[in-house]
């Protein structure tokens, strides 16, 4: 399985990639902002999660997530925002944006694992 990791920060898309490959996913692209995601996404479109930062430059992730749902070749794609907006207000706008699961940070792997078994529906 390909994901697509987004994020502005260098070392958050380190950990992320690392607890994924510990995970079991080793086919992982890297995007630092949206205009980036979109663009890997736009060149691999058998891209199969992308997991996005919210607050980035360029195109932030909400402003990402609303592009790729507005494209059918994406539309049924797992979205998981991983971001420091934990209001409630930010979780409901994400989801209506199209997310189908959110992770405030700081996380722990095991939150990103179960994440991911709850968008991909596997049992843990």
């Amino acid at each position: 399985m390909k994901l697509l990791v987004v994020d502005d920060s260098s070392t958050m898309r380190r950990i992320i990639k690392n607890t994924l490959n510990r995970l079991g996913y080793k086919d992982i692209l890297e995007g630092a902002d949206g205009v980036e995601g979109w663009n890997a996404l736009d060149t691999n479109p058998d891209i199969e999660m992308l997991i996005t930062d919210w607050n980035m430059p360029e195109m932030n992730g909400l402003e990402l997530v609303k592009k790729v749902r507005a494209d059918a070749r994406f539309a049924d794609m797992p979205i998981i925002m991983v971001t420091t907006e934990g209001g409630k207000a930010e979780v409901i706008t994400a989801l209506k944006a199209g997310v189908n699961n959110y992770i405030v940070k700081p996380f722990t792997p095991q939150v990103l694992k179960e994440k991911l078994s709850a968008v991909m529906g596997v049992a843990e």
